[in-house]
């Protein structure tokens, strides 16, 4: 029987876009294009120092110990692409997707299995035809060391994993799909950026003027209330319903934790605050601040 043993690697993941259609408008001649489009492939891979696990279909596995060569090898390898495709009629182009994610994974043989690649193979459905996306473990690690550009794509959602995957596209050039039957779902189509200038955006910047614009509007109340003041202190409840809204529209974007259970601990923190502006020698507020407890826990515990 083969070993089994995990290990942290770089997984790379890559398919052809619209396969079937290109199956049925000529399958001798795509299956001549695919075999010529891999072994251009699995040489690059080889070049970067990774290794081609599998392949199906019109699908490819391999992994790197270097997750800057992985992201080498999948631009090189787009590029490479691009030029076979450009002597290509725009029905009959062979576009590839790759998705790349760093994760630990199980190893069997030659083979590898896991979340690991689960979510390389759904980074991999998610990038545009001729395009590249890669999860947030594998841009930490190259934001500063490839000369391309990043584009932030928010949380994707993967089977089996609990919590949403940051994702990037990786911006190498023109990845926009010319057939019209290519219609992606999910997240926006990455644009042309060619500059390494731009090679980084910064995500929700409208989330920044959000909590700017309440902390001016929590700072005016509070003013208000000292310069007007009669013995009471009126500003606490606005100002404690704009840190609620602030708290939601964080929550609403960032990926680092489970929304839905951070959703119920700012909600169990607005009781909080509000007993204890209203505060009458009774804490009533752990009663329900116990029940959202109880259902954090269960969330928490039938997690996968």
């Amino acid at each position: 029987m083969s070993e089994t043993r995990r290990k942290l690697t770089t997984i790379f993941c890559a398919d052809v876009q619209d396969y079937t259609r290109l199956m049925g408008a000529d399958e001798e001649g795509t299956l001549a294009s695919l075999k010529r489009c891999r072994e251009s492939m699995g040489r690059l891979i080889e070049s970067h120092g990774g290794r081609v696990v599998n392949t199906w279909g019109d699908g490819l596995i391999a992994d790197f110990p270097s997750v800057v060569e992985a992201v080498r090898a999948a631009v090189d390898t787009q590029n490479e692409l691009a030029g076979f495709n450009a002597r290509r009629p725009a029905d009959g182009r062979m576009l590839f997707r790759i998705g790349i994610n760093l994760g630990d994974v199980i190893v069997e043989g030659d083979d590898i299995y896991g979340d690991g690649v689960n979510i390389a193979a759904r980074l991999q459905t998610s990038a545009a035809a001729g395009g590249i996306v890669i999860s947030s473990t594998v841009y930490d690690q190259v934001r500063n060391k490839v000369a391309v550009g990043f584009e932030f794509l928010g949380p994707l959602m993967v089977k089996n994993v609990d919590e949403g995957v940051p994702s990037y596209a990786v911006k190498i050039g023109d990845t926009r799909d010319e057939t019209p039957s290519a219609e992606r779902s999910g997240s926006a189509r990455p644009q042309p950026v060619m500059a390494a200038a731009k090679a980084e955006t910064t995500p929700a910047p409208g989330g920044r003027r959000l909590y700017g614009v309440l902390g001016v509007i929590a700072a005016a109340l509070i003013g208000i209330n000292l310069l007007s003041w009669q013995g009471v202190f009126w500003a606490r409840f606005p100002v404690l319903a704009l840190a609620v809204v602030a708290a939601l529209a964080w929550n609403r974007d960032q990926a680092r934790f489970n929304r839905k259970i951070t959703l119920l601990a700012i909600l169990a923190l607005g009781l909080a605050g509000i007993n204890l502006f209203t505060w009458t020698g009774q804490f009533w507020a752990i009663w329900p601040i116990l029940g959202i407890a109880a259902v954090m826990g269960l969330r928490w515990s039938m997690r996968r």
